[in-house]
């Protein structure tokens, strides 16, 4: 098979500081790319080099480096609380992010796109496991609505530039990630840095109780950031969507988006037991059922990805292991 991106190519990845930005940067390198005897580049500008919310700027730098490849893996990320209380600020600053990168990539001849979008995008109450077609078919969870929103806005841009101009973007929809990088902050982090800094601190300040919030029975599904590292370079290197052996809807429509994830999920009050157990917690486990669940359950349908080749390796046992220990030592 012929791969889609050459080790030449000048690579550019908006957010390559965040999680998943950094992963995929990682396995680019240990893949070959961005080797300057290899004539390739990875350019990965911080927020102070380029501010993605600002069009002009990010036309200018993409006028200037002209970037062959685009991973836009920037956004404006948080978990429940961060969501319910700042829904104006994602939606606009995940708007603004996805426009002025996606549209700049096209205006200045990027050869192939690749946006990271996100399973919430999803409705609330889709078939359980959800396929790519479910997209659109109901209500959204109202605690995540605005960053869904973005997201969507940012999928079916892609779509249109390619129906309409011929550009080459393709889309995928991680399910929830951890792992190193992550956003261990009170307000902004998502449930598995949640839990993993609840334990951590309960066992270093000696306390008899953890309590996490809801009431623990939603289903969530994890993705190890380094497997989505390994799928998003897969997917640029193999994923045609106009090729004749590549995924369709229901209809035989080609899919210019497909999820990623392990296919398998987890109770909350499971992976609490788990990262209690992992951490060395003994103490009680508290459930605060006046704070939000969410979505009851959210577990991807990977059959897609599977097909073109492409299979998760971190098993959630494993991946929780490695994220505990790399908090200890590197914030603890």
């Amino acid at each position: 098979m012929i791969k889609k991106i050459l080790f030449n190519e000048k690579i550019f990845i908006a957010g390559a500081s965040g999680m998943a930005g950094s992963a995929i940067y990682r396995r680019l390198k240990k893949a070959g790319y961005g080797k300057p005897e290899n004539g390739g580049i990875i350019l990965a500008p911080t927020r102070k080099e380029l501010d993605l919310l600002n069009m002009e700027a990010v036309k200018s730098w993409f006028e200037l480096n002209k970037p062959t490849i685009v991973i836009l893996a920037a956004a404006r990320v948080g978990g429940i609380f961060a969501n319910s209380i700042q829904p104006a600020s994602f939606l606009l600053d995940n708007i603004k992010i996805e426009t002025n990168v996606i549209e700049a990539a096209w205006l200045f001849g990027a050869k192939r796109l690749l946006f990271l979008g996100s399973s919430c995008i999803y409705p609330k109450f889709a078939h359980q496991p959800i396929r790519e077609e479910a997209l659109l078919q109901g209500a959204l969870e109202v605690t995540n609505e605005g960053y869904a929103l973005a997201k969507i806005a940012g999928i079916k841009l892609c779509e249109a530039l390619r129906i309409q101009h011929g550009f080459d973007a393709i889309s995928l929809m991680p399910t929830n990630l951890y792992g190193p990088g992550d956003n261990y902050d009170p307000i902004q982090s998502h449930v598995m840095a949640a839990l993993i800094k609840k334990f951590c601190d309960a066992v270093n300040e000696s306390s008899p109780t953890v309590t996490c919030w809801g009431s623990g029975s939603p289903m969530r599904e994890f993705l190890h950031v380094n497997d989505l590292g390994d799928a998003a370079v897969f997917v640029l290197e193999n994923w045609d969507p106009g090729s004749i052996n590549a995924p369709v809807c229901e209809l035989g429509k080609p899919l210019t988006y497909l999820n990623v994830g392990t296919g398998l999920d987890i109770s909350i009050k499971d992976l609490a037991n788990k990262i209690a157990q992992f951490t060395g917690f003994n103490g009680q486990i508290l459930w605060d059922e006046s704070k939000p669940d969410g979505t009851a359950r959210k577990q991807l349908n990977i059959n897609r990805l599977k097909d073109l080749g492409w299979q998760p390796s971190i098993k959630i046992n494993e991946g929780i292991k490695k994220t505990v220990a790399e908090y200890k030592y590197n914030i603890m």
